[in-house]
């Protein structure tokens, strides 16, 4: 393990929900499962990354520049929940949770990616590798209806004869919330590549900004104080940096621990201490 700080200027403070001198609470909120997903592409060049910034108002990471993801519902953990790839016992051996857990964050990863991008990793049942067939309407109104929890994901896909497609997905870290922070969650990081055809639009209410970029370009732009990123986003970006293709970043072999940052007043000022594998 290696330990880093990450220095945090009041914005990030602010918006992370910390102050300096913050100690964590007498009963740290429990943190919610959850999933994030690299989007990732090449065929304009080297490897470009799919990012979202989320809109000011947002309770948690506002301004930030983020992956797509969320937390995960319960309903995502459907027994019924039509699935391709990986059977869910392998995905809970190496996520590292019990079978209700590993299915419910493999599906929300799936889920958040449609509801925030209209990128669907699923494919018509019997034809996995046959992209989804949905009109743009039906697509936006789905993705409207799963935002609003009026209806499941495992029913959209079973009302559109769809299979879940688990292979798309590659798990590359886990990162849970620092006890000092009000919203915590225990978020699992996958990469996928964006399916032949469809392209994601950050058509979300939770941002006002998005689009694809090279990773070193993002990390630049931190450096020179024009964007702010949360320490997962920094460590992922900076794992995706020296790849140009997708086949390489989904080959990478990573480490992957369990890591929560810790909040620490260190000898450069407030920052975001972690142990990384």
């Amino acid at each position: 393990m290696v330990e880093r700080d990450f220095l945090l200027d009041a914005d990030a403070r602010r918006t992370l929900g910390v102050a300096e001198g913050d100690a964590a609470p007498a009963e740290p909120v429990t943190p919610r499962l959850a999933s994030t997903v690299m989007l990732l592409r090449d065929d304009e060049g080297p490897l470009e990354v799919f990012m979202l910034r989320r809109v000011a108002q947002m309770e948690f990471a506002a301004s930030m520049h983020v992956f797509p993801g969320g937390a995960a519902d319960p309903r995502d953990a459907e027994d019924e929940l039509p699935w391709a790839g990986p059977a869910v016992e392998e995905w809970a051996e190496l996520l590292g949770t019990d079978e209700a857990a590993a299915r419910m964050l493999v599906a929300a990863a799936v889920r958040e990616v449609f509801e925030e991008t209209g990128v669907l990793l699923a494919s018509p049942a019997g034809a996995e590798g046959e992209p989804p067939r949905l009109d743009l309407d039906d697509a936006r109104e789905l993705r409207r209806a799963l935002v609003a929890r009026e209806i499941g994901f495992g029913q959209v896909l079973l009302d559109r004869r769809l299979v879940l497609r688990s292979d798309l997905l590659r798990y590359r870290a886990h990162w849970i919330t620092p006890v000092v922070e009000p919203r915590r969650y225990d978020t699992r990081f996958f990469v996928a590549a964006v399916p032949i055809g469809q392209d994601p639009d950050g058509d979300t209410s939770e941002a006002d900004r998005s689009g694809w970029t090279r990773p070193q370009a993002l990390l630049d732009a931190f450096t020179d104080g024009d964007v702010m990123l949360m320490p997962p986003t920094i460590v992922s970006l900076e794992q995706l940096a020296p790849v140009t293709t997708v086949r390489a970043a989904m080959e990478q072999d990573l480490p992957i621990a369990p890591v929560m940052p810790e909040f620490v007043i260190s000898d450069a000022g407030p920052a975001m201490r972690a142990s990384l594998p």
